[in-house]
């Protein structure tokens, strides 16, 4: 049996799902939805998602409605005659209109129901979560709340940042995007318990922003803002190669402890950090020492 599939998603994430879809002999992806292209970078150049990309190399149809009830977008996925609509990562809520036209299975990149949202990695990260992992889903209209279909469970090496984390669900997704399809007539969807459910919101740039009061929320926050927004000091000075060195003693917010080869440890009022480079705003960025070292910082003084 082949399963005919209409697919919606937009970043590497439903790209890498949409490529595990292309490439099953018992798929058929006849039409691809995703987010329109986007001004990228500072010189604003207008760019396609990577799910676009993918779809037109495979001559498949994409659409890139600004929302999904705009004219004609139900009746072409309807015309698709669709087994199941698959969902990952796409950026918009599904109007009844299109979860009445056939089964749609949403790839959410967290245990379920905890991290409803938009950015449930990069909160089990800041949380300094044990486990994370990938739920398929039925879709109603709500945010993420609809039945569970099946999990995949992913124990967080304390060391693990975004890029690594994500690589890790993005591929668990897409195995069990093909478990959930391929199984589905005989999963039973088992029902959120909305007491546990939890919620989060888009990241901000402003997110980034560091007080050293903790060192275990700093490096939570390096390990989640991993590309972008990074972690930095309300002056601007960014923060870059951050490890944990301890979480419990008390010091002075941004005092220079010591010196590890061409790395500073950096007291927090609860606990310590290892930075490896530090760059001043509008500045590049420099080895730790160079920069305390440049400055005439001293152990004991403070680094901004």
């Amino acid at each position: 049996m082949r399963y005919k599939i209409v697919y919606m998603g937009t970043p590497h994430y439903a790209r890498e799902i949409l490529a595990t879809l292309i490439e099953a002999e018992d798929m058929e992806v006849g039409l691809v939805l995703t987010q329109p292209d986007r001004p990228v970078g500072r010189k604003k150049v207008l760019t396609p998602p990577p799910v676009k990309v993918l779809a037109e190399e495979h001559g498949i149809t994409v659409l890139q409605p600004n929302r999904l009830t705009d004219d004609g977008i139900v009746e072409a996925i309807k015309s698709q005659d669709p087994d199941f609509i698959i969902v990952a990562a796409f950026g918009q809520l599904l109007p009844k209109s299109v979860l009445d036209i056939a089964p749609c299975i949403n790839l959410h990149a967290s245990l379920l129901p905890q991290y409803r949202g938009a950015s449930p990695v990069q909160q089990s990260l800041l949380n300094g979560d044990k486990t994370t992992g990938v739920t398929s889903m039925l879709m109603e209209e709500g945010l993420d709340t609809g039945p569970m279909l099946e999990k995949i469970e992913f124990v967080i090496p304390q060391e693990m940042r975004l890029h690594a984390l994500m690589e890790q669900l993005t591929h668990d997704a897409c195995a069990l995007t093909l478990s959930t399809v391929r199984n589905f007539r005989s999963i039973t969807p088992q029902p959120q318990n909305e007491e546990e459910a939890t919620l989060c919101k888009k990241i901000k740039k402003s997110d980034g922003e560091v007080d050293f009061s903790d060192a275990v929320t700093l490096y939570n926050k390096y390990r989640a803002f991993e590309g972008w927004p990074g972690v930095f000091a309300g002056n601007g000075t960014k923060f870059d190669d951050i490890s944990l060195v301890e979480s419990e003693k008390s010091h002075r917010a941004f005092e220079l402890l010591g010196f590890e080869e061409e790395s500073i440890i950096v007291g927090c009022s609860k606990g310590s950090v290892k930075i490896g480079t530090i760059q001043p705003a509008s500045k590049k960025a420099v080895p730790a020492k160079v920069y305390c070292i440049g400055r005439g910082i001293k152990v004991g003084d403070p680094i901004l």
